[in-house]
């Protein structure tokens, strides 16, 4: 009888701790969906990128300064339904570049970041700088996670 009643209390917990998720939710993607369109394809990739430079890095600082010479090495895929990402060492730092599989629809094609954008990060509250390469094949620098970007 106890464990239907822990059963039930754990129930309960998950139940309260998952009310309002939707409504937390909602304003990012409503901020989202005003940005401008190249604004949105190039924060799409700059969570990617961010994420795989981080882990690019403590793969680096866990081997020694020895840097990973591929995704792979790291255990990470370079392709996922939308995207192909590499990573490429310039002086033991990493540059990743996402690029989405299908740009016909997109404004901004593909990105690259380096480890600077950790840094970049930590001092501007999250907003960095990524290189990115449009459909016209112009490269320009998009700064992510910038509400003053919206239009």
């Amino acid at each position: 009888m106890s464990r239907r009643i822990v059963r039930r209390a754990l129930a309960v917990a998950l139940l309260a701790a998952g009310c309002g998720q939707e409504d937390r939710a909602q304003p990012a993607a409503a901020a989202r969906s005003g940005l401008a369109a190249d604004q949105q394809d190039a924060e799409l990739l700059g969570r990617e990128i961010f994420e795989l430079v981080d882990r690019a890095v403590d793969f680096r600082g866990s081997h020694r300064g020895r840097p990973a010479g591929s995704l792979s090495q790291m255990g990470i895929d370079s392709l996922t339904p939308t995207t192909a990402r590499w990573l490429v060492n310039l002086a033991r730092e990493p540059v990743v570049t996402a690029k989405y599989r299908r740009a016909e629809d997109r404004s901004i094609i593909s990105c690259r970041g380096d480890s600077q954008i950790l840094e970049e990060a930590a001092i501007n509250g999250g907003r960095f700088t990524l290189m990115c390469t449009t459909r016209s094949g112009t490269q320009r620098p998009i700064r992510i996670g910038d509400p003053a970007q919206g239009h």
